[in-house]
């Protein structure tokens, strides 16, 4: 099997966000695995206007060109891992309209989590993984929730994500889980096509 094509999507746009720190760290861990083709994808990148469209993307294509790129680009990959910050007990705007802006294309997928905050995110990942149903993905059991204590740590410079060992084992526990069911659903996925194209 080809390598799996794994986007880690930059939950914040927000200045000073500690969504690139908490990305960077699980992109090193991920890349490593030799199941995956790791790359980040950054929300700063597609200008997403918040939904306006008038038919939803499960019923009929976007006119937006940002909307497309978006599309296309989410497309393309078999699973992601998204971070997540939590304001007032939920993530971001600007991931949940992301999440808004695709459907099928999210489809038949895994998706793992890496919170942080006040309880690790993990309100915020709650919300996450019943939009993640919704959109017919594979929410991941194991995330990662970076706690305030450490938090505060990596904020203040005093230490990194990557030195703090239960972090790291806690990532490679998310991502064993992730690529077992990358690789299911990847199989699944190319079996459907090889049946459509036989029909």
């Amino acid at each position: 099997m080809a390598k799996l094509k794994t986007g880690i999507i930059i939950g914040s746009t927000r200045e000073g966000r500690f969504a690139a720190k908490a990305a960077d760290w699980i992109y090193g861990l991920a890349k490593v695995r030799e199941e995956l083709d790791v790359e980040l994808v950054d929300l700063a990148d597609y200008p997403l206007p918040f939904f306006t469209d008038a038919v939803p993307p499960a019923y009929g294509p976007s006119e937006n060109a940002h909307v497309q790129a978006w599309q296309k680009k989410i497309a393309g990959l078999d699973g992601y891992i998204l971070t997540a910050a939590e304001y007032n007990r939920g993530p971001t705007g600007v991931l949940k309209n992301a999440l808004d802006y695709a459907y099928r294309e999210w489809n038949n997928k895994p998706v793992a989590f890496v919170g942080y905050g006040g309880v690790g995110g993990a309100r915020a990942v709650e919300q996450l993984r019943l939009h993640a149903v919704e959109l017919q993905m594979a929410p991941i059991r194991t995330a990662v929730h970076v706690l305030l204590p450490d938090f505060m740590a990596v904020r203040s410079g005093e230490k990194s994500l990557s030195g703090i060992e239960h972090l790291n084992q806690g990532g490679g526990d998310m991502l064993d889980q992730f690529v077992w069911w990358a690789k299911a659903l990847k199989a699944a996925r190319d079996e459907d096509a090889a049946v459509s194209q036989a029909a």
